[in-house]
């Protein structure tokens, strides 16, 4: 393990616990895109550069920016709560330890690790563009559908509350 795969490591999961434990809305929506961001860096440091800059432009251009808009159109900046503990966080990180343990000793057990690693076949992005653009472009089209309706919705729910008060 390189040293900076382990400080990539440790900000996504320090960025993915803030963004779990924040009250704050928008705060949460910035801290997921710092998980986010993280991501896209571990994936590129695999030497995956498309899944990477995908990760880069889908959801800390897109995803990210559509919720932060959302927080915002539907008036989500409410006053911070205090932080709630209780004994259900201690359930709660015993069943995340129990499901670890589970599948660290099923990841260790199978026999997938004794056996030679597949042969690795190189897909240009050329390929993934034209199965984009070929194959998969109905679910691309509903994708980009969804996204718009999800945006739109929001837009409406915003108008709504400002007609009320």
């Amino acid at each position: 393990m390189t040293v900076s795969f382990a400080i990539l490591a440790i900000i996504t999961i320090a960025s993915a616990i803030a963004a779990m434990t924040l009250r704050n809305l928008i705060h949460c929506a910035l801290a997921l895109v710092g998980a986010f961001a993280g991501l896209a860096a571990l994936y590129l440091q695999l030497d995956a550069q498309f899944v990477g800059f995908a990760q880069i432009l889908v959801y800390v251009g897109a995803v990210a920016i559509l919720i932060v808009f959302a927080i915002l159109l539907t008036g989500g900046s409410e006053p911070p709560k205090p932080p709630v503990f209780s004994a259900r966080w201690c359930v709660g990180g015993g069943v995340a330890i129990a499901v670890f343990g589970v599948l660290a000793w099923t990841i260790n057990s199978s026999h997938a690790l004794t056996e030679g690693l597949p042969t690795i076949t190189r897909t240009s992005v050329r390929q993934i563009g034209d199965q984009l653009m070929t194959k998969y472009i109905l679910p691309l089209e509903v994708v980009g559908l969804l996204l718009t309706a999800a945006l739109i919705g929001a837009v409406i729910i915003a108008m709504k509350e400002e007609r009320t008060k």
